[in-house]
């Protein structure tokens, strides 16, 4: 594993998050926080959802050692592909004939009124599940070949299009605007799956998938071992990998029983958090996991050790960083990027509160990340979800106990209560002894060091920003 390839990846992210940030200053600014944003975001959030868990490890940490060891590969992936595509679509169609059944289910707070509202939403969103489930597959398919570029900057043809539609729509009521921004949600996919299928098609992957789709009703008995195997892993590794995302769809969905607002809190809080956890921890799991699953393949443990170490110090520096940061100017940098038009300073005061409470869970949510890659990496995909679901069983609990007291930062704080468990239990399951021996390492006193920095730059930057304001 090269670090290029996660400066590759932090890059692209980075360009993406950046006009992500753009599209959510412009949504504050056109829509504020009210019940027309709660209505677009909770629209928004079982696509978004899903993408996330897709896009950032589910499909690939199940499908990949798989792949990797299969030895007809062509017709394994056009198989894996058909059979999701199909289920996919059938999935969508359900969710149109049913979305507004669809819509009381993740939204149980709202009234009769915003769900008649919202379904028709929900169910235009959703057909950009379609779209993202192809361009994971084809991302998958680049990241065995090393290339990681294409699908760490292609999420930002996603939020151009929203921009567009929000610049476009912007003298307009707040019903048109919300199904513009459903429209655009579609035309970003449809743009992504296109750029992936260009690049697909210079890096040779469209010839594999042509062989696997010629020889397929012939010879797809070759690959039945290799299905069920997925298959077995696959599920397990969707719940493994979506804690923190589905943690943000309980909070979406708990909130909707408080005041009007608060699941905008919560997005705007959330998206300020999911920047370094996917600018940094992602990023690098990414990047990582092709090359540890590999070295275990072949029992080199001790270079697949090595690999992990030298990643291991770098996002404790980097996520400890930012988490001092955020939580020292959060409301400083809450201001900074929302406050403006319909998003006042009440709600930059709200917002800022979910913020401190979703940062303090970045580092577990980041490392969680890193040492899941061995559980992945050896099919212990059942192991991953036994431990998902316990984290998110106390993150529930947490939430219940801690929502009428603390409204909607007590969901962000019950969030990371449930993160800390998630890492802490991924320790257990990977081993003492390789956790110790990604520790040591004669970067450790650097990564501390530059935290340390970091919240001393930010507690002074603070106290000057006093003086002024």
């Amino acid at each position: 594993m090269r670090f290029s390839s996660i400066f590759t990846n932090s890059a692209g992210i980075l360009v993406s998050r950046i006009f992500g940030f753009v599209r959510d200053l412009l949504t504050a600014s056109v829509l504020g926080a009210n019940i027309y944003s709660d209505i677009f975001f909770v629209a928004f959030k079982l696509p978004n959802l899903f993408r996330r868990i897709f896009a950032e490890g589910a499909f690939v940490q199940s499908f990949m050692p798989t792949f990797i060891a299969s030895k007809n590969k062509s017709l394994f992936a056009v198989a894996v592909l058909i059979r999701f595509f199909l289920f996919l679509m059938a999935a969508s169609l359900l969710v149109t004939l049913f979305s507004e059944e669809v819509t009381r289910a993740i939204a149980l707070g709202f009234s009769e009124e915003a769900v008649a509202a919202a379904a028709p939403l929900v169910a235009i969103n959703f057909y950009y599940l379609d779209f993202i489930f192809l361009v994971t597959f084809l991302s998958a398919l680049l990241q065995y070949k090393e290339h990681f570029a294409t699908t760490a900057f292609s999420t930002a043809l996603l939020n151009l299009s929203m921009i567009t539609a929000l610049v476009l729509f912007r003298h307009e009521e707040p019903e048109k605007i919300v199904y513009a921004l459903s429209f655009s949600v579609l035309i970003g996919g449809l743009l992504q799956l296109l750029l992936h299928l260009w690049t697909a098609g210079r890096k040779g992957v469209c010839k594999v998938l042509f062989a696997g789709i010629y020889h397929l009703n012939r010879k797809k008995e070759l690959v039945q071992k290799e299905l069920k195997k997925f298959s077995r892993s696959f599920f397990p590794s969707v719940l493994g990998n979506s804690t923190a995302q589905v943690s943000s769809f309980i909070d979406t969905w708990l909130a909707s029983f408080l005041v009007s607002g608060s699941i905008s809190y919560l997005f705007y809080a959330n998206r300020l958090f999911q920047l370094p956890l996917a600018l940094f921890a992602t990023a690098a799991s990414v990047a990582l996991f092709p090359t540890v699953s590999k070295l275990l393949k072949k029992g080199l443990v001790e270079n697949a050790k090595n690999e992990s170490k030298r990643v291991f110090w770098l996002l404790v520096a980097l996520l400890g960083g930012a988490s001092a940061i955020g939580v020292i100017l959060s409301e400083e940098i809450v201001k900074l990027l929302f406050e403006r038009g319909a998003f006042d300073a009440h709600d930059s005061a709200n917002t800022s509160a979910v913020l401190v409470m979703y940062l303090a869970g970045l580092l577990p949510f980041g490392l969680a990340k890193l040492f899941s890659l061995w559980l992945y990496a050896t099919h212990r995909q059942s192991d991953a979800a036994k431990i998902a679901a316990k984290s998110l069983g106390l993150n529930i609990i947490f939430s219940l106990i801690l929502i009428y007291p603390m409204k909607a930062p007590g969901l962000a704080l019950a969030s990371t209560l449930g993160g800390w468990a998630l890492f802490l239990l991924t320790l257990k399951a990977v081993g003492a002894d390789i956790f110790l021996d990604i520790m040591r390492s004669k970067n450790a006193p650097l990564s501390l060091g530059f935290v340390t920095v970091c919240a001393l730059a930010a507690w002074g930057l603070k106290v000057i920003l006093d003086g002024y304001l």
